[in-house]
């Protein structure tokens, strides 16, 4: 325990915090069968065309690199067709139906929170559409951040004097403050400063593939470790 002249007391300590959402991002995919490959594309794509232009309704624009913090993005940034196939129950066999499948795979960031039912509405009536998940974020740069990261430090003070207490002894100063795993080296956990996102349950009554946008409250967790020196101790003889 002891480190130099005087003792060290190591402690973890972890802060958490509820708070709102900053943004959501809804993923969804548009996916078309036909009888040939143009014709499920041509479907997909206007599709795409029909739930793009209710978007921009709302303001939203495509995003790039030049979109940042924009309070509504979209992104179709993935599309494919495969053959339809079915399982023959007599031959065990995986056979073609004749038919082509055409999907698009699309991505919507929302941040203006109060956008949050005409979304909801724009994506209900999209052709094609199925959302297969809402998640809720915090950004890394929230108000909230400061003050769990605050509390953690607070936390592991509590902890080191309760330690330090318990041997006749008082905390003379801080060693360090670090992330949890930074001390110890790969060796220990990685349990790093970090915010948890909670996903929405995709789907409503009467509405298959409707997203349930419901900001869900985001619980901001600090961990750290510190080391601190404290004061000598006398430990009674056996």
């Amino acid at each position: 325990m002891t480190s130099g002249d005087r003792p060290l007391l190591s402690v973890r300590a972890e802060a958490r915090q509820l708070v709102a959402p900053d943004y959501a991002i809804v993923d969804g995919l548009i996916e078309h069968t036909a009888q040939s490959k143009v014709e499920a594309v041509r479907s997909a794509t206007d599709s795409l065309d029909r739930l793009t232009a209710g978007l921009a309704a709302l303001g939203a624009v495509p995003f790039d690199e030049a979109a940042g913090r924009r309070p509504l993005t979209w992104s179709a940034y993935s599309s494919a067709t495969r053959e339809e196939l079915y399982h023959d129950k007599e031959t065990m066999r995986m056979e073609r139906t004749g038919q082509v499948t055409a999907t698009v795979t699309l991505r919507v960031t929302v941040r203006d929170l109060d956008r949050l039912d005409g979304l909801s509405g724009v994506l209900a009536a999209a052709p094609g559409l199925n959302v297969h998940g809402t998640t809720w974020h915090v950004d890394w740069d929230n108000p909230a951040w400061p003050r769990v990261r605050a509390a953690a430090i607070d936390a592991a003070i509590g902890k080191a004097r309760d330690y330090a207490a318990a041997l006749g002894a008082t905390l003379r100063h801080v060693e360090h403050i670090a992330d949890a795993g930074l001390l110890d080296g790969d060796t220990a956990p990685r349990h790093t400063i970090h915010g948890l996102a909670f996903a929405a349950a995709s789907g409503r009554e009467g509405q298959p593939g409707s997203p349930v946008l419901t900001p869900v409250p985001q619980e901001l967790i600090a961990t750290i470790e510190a080391r601190f020196r404290t004061t000598d101790v006398s430990l009674p003889s056996a």
